[in-house]
């Protein structure tokens, strides 16, 4: 499937160049990732019929997405760091290993709790996964073709994780919704295979020590503000005192996590990656415009099912033209980057995608697929197409030399976080009947369009490289 996409997204001229190892490196950072990606997509379609099963609340269905959500959020940057000491390679595999255990633990969980444990242990392998595909790819192709081998990355991953709700909606509407985790294992064990015989290990780079504590320190601070976020949408004072008191708790731990990596020998986040415009408008623009994402892609399908009535694979299909609209458009975003700089497409991509974003609220209420809600969701398909490969070439391209790893952590650690805090904080907004989405794509719309803003001003002209 990834030597298709590599295939299609390259012209003919250019495929001849790419090596025999860049093929594999490449269609293994796909599956891999994909597979990560795609696996926090997916659970969006299955939640009602979890709920059922399961007999689980609204906020117990956040935190089976939040579980992996905030593991993977807080650890990105342990992987990351893992990744640049250990090698690449080993580190990556021991992620898609982990990540495969994981996933058929999620299919055998009797309860919710168990459910919510294994998504956490799911989030750990993708956290070693995640940071290590574009290190990877940064570390296997020259600076003047590594934009358009991003591209093929971005555009392929995020093919994966909008394709993950429509395989979700049809497994959930055929299967029992453990299908949605044992889906997992094929595509685990032919990810391993390609890394273990067909990618050479790389020599470690950073020899020094791994940064548990501010491991820790993150999981804590993370957990406790999203718990609060969650909290925030139960009736009753004692919900409001565990709110406030989680709330404390997460923001005391994240003052003592950045307090730590100031000082810390081996900071799994150096602060110093934060002196620099440039990466930090990167960074706010994928928390405000993940942010917006995240939401909207994980209500959406919920409110049309339960509110609407909708099958399962009906709302996941909602997602094809999103799709569509990413395989087609992330080649020629990648291009533009090492062509003209990442600030045209970082304005342009984000501001349309906001304008989807406020074009789904009355469409929501309106609820035809055809009319209403597909032509939307194509809308923010040429958004994100235009967006994702030229965000991650702007990452590699402020990275210092042997540290991609982490900054290739830091950034897909902002985007993991933006999507835990909307997860988190937008339930009180929709309700646990879904009728509040309208207002929640309002919301989703300022976001993302204060991301293009963010892009506009703080990325320059400067080129991709």
């Amino acid at each position: 499937m990834a030597r298709v996409v590599v295939g299609a997204a390259i012209a003919p001229t250019e495929a001849a160049a790419v090596t025999p190892l860049q093929s594999r490196v490449l269609t293994a950072t796909i599956v891999g990732s994909g597979m990560a990606f795609a696996d926090g997509s997916i659970v969006t379609v299955a939640i009602p019929k979890m709920r059922v099963a399961l007999d689980a609340s609204l906020a117990e269905m956040q935190w089976v997405a939040n579980g992996y959500t905030l593991v993977l959020s807080a650890l990105l940057l342990l992987g990351g760091a893992a990744g640049d000491r250990y090698g690449l390679r080993r580190v990556y595999a021991l992620g898609i290993a982990l990540f495969a255990m994981a996933s058929f633990a999620c299919a055998l969980s009797a309860d919710s709790t168990e459910l919510i444990l294994a998504r956490a242990a799911q989030g750990f392998g993708a956290a070693l996964m995640v940071p290590g595909s574009l290190a990877l790819i940064a570390a296997h192709f020259p600076s003047d073709e590594r934009g358009r081998a991003i591209g093929v990355w971005a555009a392929a991953t995020s093919i994966a994780a909008a394709f993950g709700p429509l395989l979700g909606g049809w497994l959930i509407d055929h299967a029992p919704w453990q299908s949605i985790f044992l889906i997992n294992l094929p595509f685990a064990a032919l990810g391993l295979g390609i890394v273990i015989r067909g990618v050479t290990d790389l020599p470690a780079g950073n020899a020094t020590g791994m940064d548990w504590l501010g491991a820790l320190l993150a999981v804590i601070g993370l957990g406790g503000v999203a718990l609060s976020l969650t909290l925030v949408g139960e009736p009753g004072a004692d919900a409001r005192r565990a709110a406030i008191a989680s709330g404390a708790a997460g923001l005391a731990a994240l003052a003592g996590f950045v307090a730590w990596e100031s000082r810390a020998r081996a900071p799994m986040m150096p602060l110093r990656f934060f002196r620099d415009r440039r990466a930090n408008g990167v960074n706010i623009l994928t928390l405000l415009l993940y942010f917006a994402l995240s939401g909207a892609i994980f209500f959406l399908p919920s409110t049309l099912i339960q509110r609407d009535g909708w099958s399962a694979a009906t709302a996941g299909s909602i997602f094809l033209g999103f799709t569509a609209m990413l395989a087609i458009l992330s080649r020629f975003g990648g291009a533009i980057a090492d062509r003209f700089g990442v600030r045209i497409p970082l304005t342009v991509g984000p501001a349309i995608t906001a304008a989807s974003f406020a074009a789904l609220a009355p469409a929501v209420v309106v609820g035809d697929f055809w009319t209403a809600i597909e032509p939307t969701m194509l809308l923010m398909g040429v958004g994100m197409g235009i967006t994702v490969a030229p965000l991650s070439t702007a990452v590699m391209a402020s990275a210092p030399a042997g540290q991609t790893g982490v900054a290739s952590a830091i950034n897909n650690a902002v985007a993991r976080v933006a999507g835990l805090f909307a997860v988190a904080s937008l339930g009180a907004i929709v309700g646990d009947k879904f009728g509040g989405f309208s207002a929640l794509a309002l919301i989703c719309a300022a976001a993302a369009a204060a991301s293009a803003a963010v892009g506009f001003a703080t990325l320059g002209n400067a080129q991709s490289e």
